[in-house]
């Protein structure tokens, strides 16, 4: 078997295929995430908490601001100034909290569709219970 025929005999198998369907899904969705969290849900916070709050824009500058720099974060980063950009993280763990629960929504709506039911274990049993289980079948004998 030649390496282009393993190759093809790999790209070709059903769950490979189905990966890479997933990538490209997922990454558009991604993006419509990523505009539902900076285009709607960030400007109601910023509104909500007052006007003006911008996650993206939150940072600690921990180096020397050249003369002439505006302080901004773009500008800063473009001159190279180390700064703590804790905003961003904000702004994408959010991203991750909102696209985590889509995806949620989204598999729950599709295993109703599908008919699948959520599995539930029985509880465990207590330990009181079954003792009092094993006196009761005693007292039977």
């Amino acid at each position: 078997m030649t390496i282009l025929s393993e190759f093809k005999e790999f790209a070709m198998k059903g769950n490979v295929v189905d990966l890479a369907v997933g990538v490209i899904i997922g990454g558009a969705f991604g993006k419509i995430v990523d505009s539902l969290v900076g285009d709607i849900i960030m400007p109601l916070v910023a509104a909500i908490t007052g006007g003006g709050l911008d996650f993206h824009n939150l940072f600690v500058v921990l180096g020397n601001i050249p003369d002439g720099i505006p302080r901004t974060l773009d500008a800063l980063k473009k001159a190279g100034v180390p700064l703590f950009a804790y905003g961003s993280f904000i702004t994408v763990a959010l991203n991750f909290i909102i696209l985590a629960f889509v995806i949620f929504q989204l598999v729950k709506i599709m295993n109703r569709m599908k008919g699948v039911e959520p599995a539930t274990e029985a509880p465990a049993t207590p330990e009181d219970i079954i003792l009092l289980r094993e006196i009761r079948d005693n007292l039977k004998k």
